[in-house]
């Protein structure tokens, strides 16, 4: 298995794209396998997404939905609501595969690879990849 580990920075930005960094990792390795991404963090997540036609949008507004920022969390400490971004992992998981053909990821037209990361505590984030020839 070949790794790779980078720092990302997300901030005030919601969705981060991360496909070029883990299509680039793949060309690396080359070959045929899978692609493991993983955020070490307990308040970001990975979700397959298109991006630039209003999903990454549409996410984060129903994100506010879901986890608003007020007081109803347990979690509590950090800025308001920050309970919310504990929680989101469990909806938005911290890993995910992609299949790799040749060097290349095998996504699907519109599908990009994206941190979303509703914690601007922490902007700064760890992205793991692992690579398992096949």
């Amino acid at each position: 298995m070949q790794r790779r580990e980078m720092e990302l920075r997300t901030g005030a930005q919601r969705m981060t794209d991360v496909t070029d960094r883990c299509a680039s990792f793949a060309a690396e390795v080359g070959g045929d396998g899978l692609l493991h991404v993983f955020l070490p963090h307990a308040t970001a997540g990975l979700a397959l997404l298109e991006t630039g036609a209003g999903s990454d949008g549409d996410l984060a507004d129903h994100l506010d939905v879901l986890f608003p920022r007020d007081d109803r969390w347990r979690h509590r400490h950090g800025s308001p609501g920050h309970g919310a971004d504990h929680v989101l992992p469990a909806i938005i998981s911290p890993s995910l595969t992609v299949p790799v053909d040749a060097g290349r990821l095998a996504l699907g037209t519109w599908q990009s690879i994206v941190v979303v990361d509703t914690n601007e505590d922490n902007p700064t984030r760890r992205l793991r990849l692992s690579f398992l020839a096949g």
